[in-house]
């Protein structure tokens, strides 16, 4: 079994339905509204608790009642909750999502105390660091935060997993001690300063990253699947599956929980993206993000069938 932690936001997900997306100035009619636990971090150490691995959440939430529901969601979870502190000031972090007809959303995240995370923060962690088979990180906090993660995970020699996003910029010298780095078309094209719309594109970016220094590179791209590259070979994409798509909203955190805990037991790299490709294609059958992950039997049901 995998221990992994995650390094990373919590917020609340507050999301509608709407026809189409409002132009500036507009209100559109909406609903059904879904409220319920999100927030990168959040989404994928659900993910990887629910495929079975023993997870350690680092993150921060307000004094209040959506505080309260992220200790309560995650210990039902069955994850350690123990690196999950309050904020004396700041509210806990909400992300106000619409997703129209189409089935695409747009996404705003005011992170409050979760992106407050300080170094100190971090380093008090040392022992859950020790403990990991892996590290997964995402951008959706202080800069500060990420940096110190994937600093201290290095120098214990820890594998680590950054996924880009909300696209930040990320120096080189972090890149060079990244493991696996996992953006989508938009996070890759910026990157590597190549825009990402096919295979061609996928593989040239790619090679740019790890030019930059990183050890393997993983592009998701939708209902296409996820572009690989670690340089052993020219890469190619392992396809995704076809399913009834319903809301694509958490897809990217389904991929990484199940990536990084897959790569921690001990799975080939093009078995452990399949494996990947399969959660997150579960996810977008279901409304929501953390509430949307799937369980490992499921997974396990989906492959067979």
């Amino acid at each position: 079994m995998a221990n992994i932690l995650v390094v990373g936001s919590y917020v609340v997900d507050l999301m509608s339905r709407t026809p189409h997306m409002p132009s500036p100035g507009e209100t559109v009619l909406g609903g059904p509204f879904h409220m319920g636990p999100g927030g990168k971090g959040g989404n994928q150490a659900v993910a990887a608790a629910r495929l079975g691995s023993r997870v350690t959440m680092l993150t921060k939430v307000g004094h209040d009642v959506f505080g309260d529901e992220a200790l309560k969601n995650f210990t039902t979870e069955n994850i350690d909750t123990t690196h999950v502190t309050r904020h004396p000031d700041e509210v806990t972090g909400t992300a106000l999502i619409a997703v129209d007809d189409q089935r695409e959303n747009m996404i705003v995240v005011a992170p409050g105390a979760c992106g407050k995370i300080t170094k100190e923060d971090i380093v008090k962690a040392e022992q859950s660091f020790k403990d990991a088979d892996i590290v997964l990180v995402q951008l959706e906090t202080s800069m500060e935060a990420v940096e110190t993660t994937i600093n201290l995970a290095n120098k214990l020699g820890k594998p680590i997993i950054l996924n880009p996003a909300p696209y930040q910029d990320v120096s080189q010298d972090l890149l060079e001690k990244i493991d696996y780095i996992t953006p989508n078309e938009t996070e890759a094209s910026l990157l590597s300063g190549v825009k990402v719309m096919d295979e061609a594109s996928a593989r040239e970016a790619s090679i740019k990253l790890k030019e930059q220094g990183v050890h393997t590179v993983l592009i998701t791209l939708g209902k296409t699947g996820c572009f690989v590259y670690d340089g052993t070979s020219e890469g190619g994409i392992v396809p995704a599956f076809s399913v009834n798509v319903v809301d694509t909203t958490g897809a990217g955190d389904a991929f990484n929980g199940a990536f990084a805990t897959f790569i921690a037991n001990g799975l080939s790299l093009q078995e452990a993206v399949t494996r990947a490709n399969a959660v997150a294609a579960l996810a977008v059958t279901k409304v929501g993000t953390a509430p949307a992950m799937p369980f490992a039997e499921e997974v396990e049901k989906f492959l067979a069938e």
